[in-house]
């Protein structure tokens, strides 16, 4: 099979490995085998809805990327968000230089970026299926929806199913989930065919007014807005306004009081602007024996 290659390069501090370690303990990854080497996925590229398949390898100061068929600008950056190598992050490491805390997680994770779902679609798909379920249960519901309704992609030799496009699952039923959340995805299908829950419409507004558009979509709440934004459509400078997993993490790191307000996280995250979601990932992932989802 014929692959198609580029690569990309990172402006400010970048481990691969890094990204790596933390796909292989991502519950919405956690399908993917790995040899810790390379990343190796299909998906529905936004781009044109249609399939194709990744490999991802490191190299000095960025990645080699792979792709079975030819990746135009469109899927370049979305390869780039995925990794979150299509912003410079030069200046997150000065933030640590200000904040200790902050700090000290950057120096225990040296050059780790957010890693992406595929797409903002993916992940507003995966906010309502995990919802009131535990992520190993969601996963594999994930999993046979692709199965069932995504196309295989060849990578590297192994076979891969691809989250379905919109389109698939615009009329879709017999998902293996309730009624009110198959209701929720096909809404959230026709919102994605839309142009509304795409990378190009959510990152061109305010994160503000870009949260509280998403929270008017079927099933979609503030904390899975807060997903959707930072790890689906890869914002770097967002903060979600209500995510009691996070404010929890962040009231021990900085010893907050336990009736501490939203506004309190909220002033605690102005000092990490413009990575107010880098920053916030960086707790999350590796924060307190706190796993991310």
């Amino acid at each position: 099979m014929t692959t198609h290659g580029f690569t990309l390069t990172a402006e400010g501090p970048f481990d691969f490995g890094a990204s790596l370690r933390f796909v292989e303990d991502w519950p919405a990854t956690s399908a993917l085998p790995s040899d810790g080497k390379a990343l190796r996925f299909a998906y529905s590229a936004e781009s044109d809805w249609l399939p194709i398949g990744v490999t991802v390898t490191g190299e000095p100061g960025g990645v080699s990327v792979a792709t079975t068929r030819a990746a135009g600008p469109g899927i370049r950056g979305e390869v780039a968000r995925i990794l979150s190598l299509d912003v410079d992050g030069a200046g997150f490491a000065k933030l640590g230089e200000a904040d200790p805390v902050l700090g000290d997680l950057q120096r225990r994770s040296p050059g780790l970026r957010p890693v992406c779902f595929w797409s903002p679609w993916e992940a507003a798909c995966w906010a309502v299926i995990v919802q009131r379920s535990s992520m190993l249960i969601a996963s594999r519901i994930k999993q046979r929806i692709a199965e069932r309704y995504g196309a295989r992609v060849t990578v590297d030799g192994q076979t891969y199913p691809a989250f379905p496009p919109p389109v698939s699952l615009v009329e879709a039923g017999g998902l293996g989930l309730p009624a009110q959340k198959e209701e929720w995805l096909r809404g959230l299908a026709q919102a994605a065919l839309d142009g509304v829950l795409t990378t190009e419409h959510l990152r061109s507004l305010d994160p503000v007014d870009a949260l509280a558009e998403l929270r008017a979509l079927p099933g979609v709440g503030p904390f899975s807005a807060g997903l959707i934004l930072i790890r689906g459509a890869g914002a770097p400078d967002a903060f979600p306004g209500d995510e009691p997993r996070l404010f929890g993490i962040l009231r021990e790191a900085y010893g907050l009081p336990e009736d501490a307000p939203p506004s309190a996280y909220r002033k605690l995250a102005e000092a990490w602007r413009p990575y107010r979601s880098w920053a916030s990932f960086l707790f999350r992932a590796s924060g307190y024996g706190v796993a991310d989802d």
